[in-house]
């Protein structure tokens, strides 16, 4: 009995060593309706702040950037607040 569970704890660690070890990809453009992050490499790419203005309009909401990390890895996150008291519209969003 000893013997099977010394071969298979060997066996299962043997499995766990010979995977490889993986990061979790994001994409550059990550987001839901209560915020999200855009990778700082693409904002020289796009309008990093039309497109957070158009993702919070889609949930009838108002974008409010928290942070920027300026570099290479780094990114620009950002809220979407609901539309504050005495706005009497909801928020424009492009269409194109």
């Amino acid at each position: 009995m000893r013997i099977i569970t010394a071969a298979s704890l060997f066996a299962i660690c043997g499995m766990l060593a010979g995977a490889p070890a993986q990061a979790d990809w994001v994409p550059p453009f990550k987001a839901n309706d209560t915020g999200g992050i855009i990778a700082y490499s693409v904002a020289s790419q796009i309008d990093v702040r039309q497109r957070a203005v158009d993702h919070c309009a889609f949930y009838g909401k108002v974008v409010k950037f928290l942070a920027v990390e300026a570099h290479d890895g780094g990114y620009i996150s950002f809220a979407c607040r609901w539309v504050p008291y005495g706005a009497s519209d909801r928020p424009v969003g492009a269409l194109y």
